[in-house]
């Protein structure tokens, strides 16, 4: 099946919330060759990029959807912006959600935006990610 305008406003939420904790910060920094200290210790904020660690679990959702019959070697992750409310924190529990925002196709291409927000699980916003992916069906129909 292809992607079409009747796929707009699909949610995909994350299975379970994520906690984040003192040492996933530190381990991801360090991952990203980041020494700031405000990715330590106690009080530790979370690097900007941290978010797709946690949008990556409702984006896993989305890409498992069999009405979509996206394949995972036929996908470019295009352009992804980050908007924050707040930093990531030591000690949240978030929640991720991806919504389809918009689908069109480009020869055998299907471009697909999505958005993905991050809230505590008591519903505060964290932060929103727009991303894009691009699909090639190849000789599929």
């Amino acid at each position: 099946m292809t992607i079409d305008a009747t796929m707009v406003g699909r949610t995909y939420s994350a299975a379970e919330s994520y906690q984040v904790g003192r040492e996933k910060i530190r381990e991801f920094a360090d991952a990203i060759g980041d020494s700031n200290p405000a990715y330590r210790g106690d009080d530790a904020i979370a690097p900007p990029t941290f978010a797709f660690v946690i949008g990556s679990r409702a984006l896993e959702e989305l890409l498992n959807d069999e009405e979509l019959g996206l394949r995972l070697d036929r996908i470019v992750h295009g352009a992804q912006k980050l908007t924050y409310t707040r930093p990531i924190k030591a000690g949240d529990e978030l929640a991720a959600t991806a919504t389809i925002t918009t689908v069109r196709k480009a020869g055998p291409v299907e471009v697909i935006m999505y958005e993905t927000t991050l809230t505590t699980v008591d519903g505060e916003p964290v932060a929103t990610s727009t991303s894009t992916l691009s699909h090639n069906r190849g000789d599929a129909s």
